[in-house]
This record gives structure tokens, C-alpha cells and sequence, in this order.
């Protein structure tokens, strides 16, 4: 199956994991549902595992999680335990050998891994289990996780855990899957996020997204503490610290930005609030004479919300969006392939007809998908264009499980504002400042922004592209 076709230049989503103990209940059909609605977190491949108490079984492919499972290979999967894992890729390319959970036989018995993250030292723990004589089947380093978690010391799988976890230095929430219970693990400084609740008929649900688990009903949620061992068991949920929290967190702002569902929340905060007071505080700085206010759908509509109330200009939709052009996996014509974002996007002409409008978007990345979407609006007959971006200009790329492309590819790290203002063509533009952007999310601390910043909160010299051990370099 080819790589879908993709019209967004927006930071892409990293990963999104599901970890289910449902006693008595059909666990591979659960982790189905509980994938769909991390979905938006990746589209390249999926796969679940489940356990029995003896065996695991699993399945995974590449593809959207409705192409990946079907009722006959979700009902050859019984059991009590489930991992699952839809993908975005960030390191590794995405082929079918890449795609999650990975699973392996060890002295300890089978061992199943789903992972959301990034490690930075990817590199050399990668060649450190090379030189011991490990095989590796992937270019994945959520495989490197798997394979040294497979070697750890311990008497139990929080102890092996334990004594690895120092190792590992970067983004990881991990879901991992033995005969009889399922693992969930957050790295220390909670960069990705990862939630648990209890489920209404018994048994626990941890999932990358708190909006997942209230699909599958869940109750009592709370998020996974940064270096906690969450055990999901006959024995009932089991707690324990695998590491100290760093001393500095760096949750990843991008997730109140751009990648949470609206209805998740982060950080003890509702994502939907935050992005209305990002658009409030964008109205506080960059205020500018208007008639209407649209966002670009979907991340980009709280903010628009926000920014319409504070300025007292009106809201309306401005696009319509095709939400699943994106994730076709058939190739448009040559001809098709020149509309371009027209082929996801279609302007509501009269509401923007003559009209000054001020455009809310999560973020300019590239600049391409942004020039686009000015130009749609400036030829349906749109007066002015006032482009508002609800955070500061990203000039550097992500190491910790965001795939926000290479220096040369940003285009703020090339650019001054008034040049990016003159390459998308639109009137005004203002990103957010960075002060702006944490008094919305109502926090001075505890968060990563080091794509805006680069400060970087682990040490990053020398890290490699995505696609690097498949070029050569380890």
C-alpha cells in the first residue's frame, strides 16, 4: 500500500497508543474503537495485540485503522489484554516493517510495544545493540525500546522497566503488552501525553488522549504521571514511580495547540479552552479593522471563537473542509494534483465576498500550504486577508516525536515576518508571542518550547533525520 497523499504542511502528529484490561469482554474490538479516536494522531499504520494469559496475537498494517481491521481478523484476537497503535512516523520511514506494536519473544515470554515519542539517543543505544549482536527487523526506534526492554534485568517487567527507563533519554509513553497484564510508562519529563481511567464494566483503559477513553466510557481519569509504571491487571491498577519526575517537565505545547482532540484534556486543562484563549490573547495583540473572522478548520476554530468574542468582530466559516482527501491512498491526476489545497478546502464565498477577514491558523510551518489558503480567499473575492497564528514562529525542528521538517524546511528560520508576510500574500500577519501563549494555556512553566525557542530541554547535538537509519547512518 502506497503513502497517502497529504495536503496539510501543519506540524504531523506523532503517534497514538491504547493499553485495555476488559475481563470477559471482546478487548480487540475495544482497542479498535479506542484507535479510531486517536486516528488524528497518525494515518500511515496500525496494529493491535492482544493476550489470552498464554499467547499474544497480533495484527497491524499500513493504512488508516478502518482499512488496517475488519470483524474476521478482530475476531481471531480473544483475550483479556489489549495494546494498540495508530502511526505517524518520526523515526523510521513509514513501511510496513515500521509499523507498531512491535512484538518479540524473550526469555521472560512474549512482549508486545506500542511507543509515542521520540528518543534523541536513538543512535546509540541503536549501535550499542548491534555491536552485542542483536537483530534488528525495523528502522524504528520504538523497536530499540522493545529490544533493550527484552534484554533488562528484574525478577518482574516494573523491575526490567525500572532499570532501563535511565536509559532512555527523550520522548516516550510507552503501552506494553505480556501474557497477563498490560504496562503503561511515561518518560520523566511528560513530554507526550498519556491518561488512564477505569472502564464501567471492570478493568482499567490507558490511551494517549483522555477523549479515548471516554469513547470506551471510562471513568475516574487521570493522567499518567512523568516516570510512573501504571500495571493493568487481575490485581487491580498498580502505581509505581520507575524514575523521579525531571526536575524541569517539558510537556509538549503543541498538544494544546495543534495535535489533542478539542474535547482531551492536557495538563489538567481542556484543550478546546486553551485554543479560545489563544485566539482571546492573538485579538489582545494583533488587534486590526475586520469584518468577518474564519479559522482554518479544525485546530484553528476555538481560537477563531476566541479571537471573534475579544475583538467583537463576527465569526463565520470561511472553509469547507474535505476532512479525508488527506488520507486517500489513490493518487489524484496530474490535473487534480495541480488544485492542489483546493482538492481539501472550498472558500464559502459570500461570507468572505468583499469582505476585510482576519484567518486564525495553529501554525506556518513550510509556508506553502499557508500561501495557498490566502491565495483561495484573496480570489473568492476577499477584500484583505489578516493572517493571526495562535503561537510564536516555529525556527526549529522537533526531536521529541513531532515531525516539523529540517531547518531549511521552516520557513520562519529563513524568513523575517514581513518576508513570510510577502511570500503567503496577505495583508498583516502576527504570531503569537511566546508570553501570550503561556498566559492562554495559563502556565509561566513545566512546558516544552523548543521549536519556538530552541531550547531544547535534553541535550540534541548530532541527532539525525527521521529516515536515518535507513540511509545509512546506523
Amino acid at each position: 500500500m502506497s503513502d497517502c497523499i497529504c495536503f496539510d504542511e501543519h506540524p504531523q502528529e506523532e503517534c497514538g497508543i491504547i493499553g485495555i484490561f476488559a475481563p470477559h469482554e471482546d478487548v480487540a474490538r475495544m482497542a479498535f474503537f479506542g484507535l479510531f479516536a486517536l486516528q488524528h494522531r497518525g494515518q500511515e499504520a496500525a496494529g493491535i495485540a492482544v493476550a489470552d494469559g498464554k499467547t499474544i496475537n497480533l495484527h497491524k498494517d499500513v493504512g488508516l485503522v478502518s482499512q488496517v481491521f475488519n470483524p474476521q481478523n478482530l475476531a481471531t484476537m480473544p483475550g483479556d489484554y489489549a495494546i494498540g497503535h495508530t502511526r505517524y512516523s518520526t523515526t523510521g520511514s513509514p513501511h510496513s516493517r515500521n509499523a507498531q506494536p512491535f512484538l518479540i519473544e524473550t526469555r521472560h515470554g512474549p512482549v508486545a510495544v506500542a511507543h509515542n515519542g521520540n528518543l534523541v539517543n536513538a543512535y546509540e543505544l541503536r549501535q550499542d545493540l548491534l555491536r552485542t549482536g542483536t537483530g534488528l527487523s525495523s528502522t524504528s526506534d520504538s523497536e530499540v525500546l522493545t529490544m533493550m526492554l527484552a534484554g533488562s534485568e528484574g525478577a518482574t517487567w516494573e523491575e526490567r522497566l525500572a532499570q532501563i527507563m535511565p536509559r532512555w533519554v527523550g520522548a516516550y509513553s510507552l503501552v506494553i503488552l505480556v501474557r497477563d497484564c498490560v504496562y503503561a510508562v511515561r518518560d520523566p519529563w511528560g513530554f507526550r501525553p498519556l491518561s488512564v481511567g477505569l472502564l464501567p464494566g471492570g478493568g482499567h483503559a490507558v490511551a494517549s488522549e483522555s477523549g479515548a477513553l471516554q469513547t470506551l466510557g471510562c471513568v475516574a481519569i487521570r493522567e499518567v504521571k512523568p516516570g510512573e509504571i501504571v500495571s493493568l491487571s487481575n490485581t487491580a491498577l498498580k502505581v509505581m514511580q520507575g524514575m523521579p519526575p525531571a526536575k524541569k517537565p517539558a510537556l509538549c505545547t503543541f498538544e494544546h495547540i495543534y495535535f489533542s482532540r478539542p474535547d482531551s484534556i492536557w495538563d489538567g486543562r481542556t484543550v478546546h479552552s486553551v485554543r479560545q484563549r489563544l485566539g482571546r490573547e492573538l485579538a489582545r495583540e494583533s488587534a486590526v479593522a475586520a469584518d468577518v473572522v474564519i479559522p482554518t478548520p479544525d485546530s484553528g476554530i476555538p481560537a477563531a471563537i476566541g479571537y471573534a468574542a475579544a475583538s467583537g468582530i463576527p465569526y463565520t466559516d470561511g472553509f469547507i473542509k474535505n476532512r479525508y482527501i488527506g488520507r486517500t491512498f489513490i493518487e489524484p491526476t496530474d490535473s487534480l494534483r495541480k488544485q492542489g489545497i483546493a482538492l481539501k478546502f472550498n472558500v464559502v464565498q459570500e461570507n468572505i465576498l468583499n469582505k476585510r477577514v482576519v484567518l486564525i491558523d495553529d501554525s506556518i510551518v513550510r509556508g506553502n500550504t499557508t500561501q495557498a489558503l490566502v491565495g483561495l480567499l484573496l480570489k473568492a473575492g476577499a477584500r484583505e486577508v489578516h493572517l493571526r497564528i495562535t503561537c510564536p514562529s516555529i525556527r526549529f525542528p522537533c526531536y521529541m516525536g513531532v515531525d516539523m521538517g529540517s531547518y531549511d524546511e521552516l520557513i520562519a528560520h529563513r524568513m523575517s515576518v514581513e518576508e513570510i508576510t510577502r511570500h503567503v500574500g496577505c495583508h498583516s500577519l502576527h504570531f503569537l508571542s511566546l508570553e501570550g501563549m503561556m498566559r492562554a494555556i495559563d502556565s509561566e512553566t513545566g512546558y516544552c518550547n523548543a521549536c519556538f525557542t530552541g531550547d531544547y530541554p535534553v541535550q540534541v547535538e548530532g541527532r539525525h533525520a527521521k529516515t536515518g537509519f535507513e540511509n545509512g547512518i546506523a
